[in-house]
């Protein structure tokens, strides 16, 4: 695994792990207090060959500000490798993260990718495509909030459930959920 960076504005320190070199960017922003996203994002870029950035939670916040907060460090580290646009997704408060980033950057995304759908009242940018990923099983974020969200824009809201599995598929079935993601955002 590629080692932790940690990029420094305006006194922030926002930690993130930069794998890969391919022409499909995708940011990935953790669930709070724990990364199942670390072997997608290495799958992704490995294998896949996408650009994975995984972005942490900024020193000393536990991931506990607003998800509008957490959004502007995404933007600073976008900024700081000098992406204009990519997908942005997270898992559990990191999709409600790249959700806010979305709402409030819309020009910055080529997509929405969204593990385990938190039920909060931010909508969907228009136009881009959507990708939801969940476990059927999940107790924390209910499958009933990505199939709700997918009803808001069926023209471009996909909705893939992995059977079987909890809140933390992504650590769980790493392979299958980095497949799913990779076979979406691969025609990018």
């Amino acid at each position: 695994m590629t080692a932790i960076q940690y990029f420094e504005p305006e006194g922030r320190r926002i930690p993130f792990v930069d794998e890969g070199d391919g022409p499909v960017r995708l940011i990935l922003v953790p669930e709070r207090g724990q990364d199942a996203l670390g072997v997608v994002g290495h799958y992704l870029a490995e294998e896949a060959g996408f650009h994975v950035v995984r972005i942490g939670y900024r020193a000393g916040s536990g991931g506990r500000l607003a998800a509008a907060e957490h959004a502007e460090d995404v933007i600073a580290v976008m900024d700081h490798l000098g992406w204009d646009h990519s997908w942005i997704g997270g898992h559990g408060f990191g999709g409600t993260v790249a959700r806010a980033t979305v709402d409030a950057h819309r020009d910055r995304a080529n997509g929405l990718l969204l593990l385990g759908v938190e039920d909060v009242d931010i909508p969907l940018a228009p136009v881009l495509p959507v990708l939801i990923v969940q476990g059927s099983d999940d107790e924390v974020t209910a499958p009933s909030n990505g199939e709700s969200l997918q009803s808001t824009a069926p023209e471009r809201a996909s909705v893939k459930t992995l059977a079987g599995h909890g809140h933390l598929f992504p650590s769980s079935d790493p392979i299958q959920t980095a497949v799913i993601i990779e076979e979406y955002l691969d025609w990018d």
